[in-house]
């Protein structure tokens, strides 16, 4: 069962959220979209994602700090934020999206193919490294369990060079209970 990926829009304009949303459709990502920095905020304490689209320009907290605010959080320091905005290209801004965590800055009208392919590669990119991340706890597992094997063949071992007439019936209690993980 795996989870879909999840991009969320960030912009104060309930239109451009719209327009967003129909850029991304199709592509294999559920867009959640929010009106401000802090119910962005918000919603990154509730769901993990893929990717963040942030306008620069909102009013109360603006993208750039919500966009810090994102960076200093352990659970969303490593979400890639692609800021947008209306703004002419001063360089300046473009410089402060990147300064606070920003992997890219588009102004205004942008491509939308350009921005389908961006987010296309961050999702991927989530995809593979919660595959990795589950192939990963699978290695762990089987190796805890490679481990309860190897110490029950040891003591099954120590158990069978004794002169205890009743050590094979427990050596072969103890690998079999290892075997079929019921380890006592």
């Amino acid at each position: 069962m795996t989870q879909m990926a999840k991009a969320l829009l960030v912009d104060d304009r309930r239109e451009n959220l719209m327009a967003l949303e129909a850029i991304l459709q199709g592509l294999p990502v559920q867009s959640v979209a929010v009106e401000s920095g802090e119910a962005a905020l918000k919603q990154l304490l509730v769901d993990d994602f893929a990717v963040i689209l942030l306008d620069a320009q909102m009013p109360d907290m603006d993208g750039f700090e919500t966009a810090s605010h994102i960076k200093r959080r352990e659970r969303t320091r490593h979400v890639p934020i692609i800021f947008l905005t209306a703004a002419d290209r001063d360089a300046q801004l473009a410089l402060r999206g990147y300064a606070v965590g920003a992997v890219d800055y588009l102004t205004k009208p942008f491509d939308p193919w350009v921005l389908r392919a961006k987010v296309s590669v961050f999702v991927e990119l989530w995809v593979k490294t919660r595959q990795l991340a589950a192939q990963s706890d699978l290695v762990r597992e089987r190796d805890a369990q490679w481990r309860v094997l190897t110490d029950a063949v040891d003591e099954a071992t120590v158990m069978l060079r004794t002169d205890d007439p009743d050590a094979r019936d427990r050596a072969v209690d103890l690998l079999e209970q290892a075997r079929w993980g019921n380890t006592p």
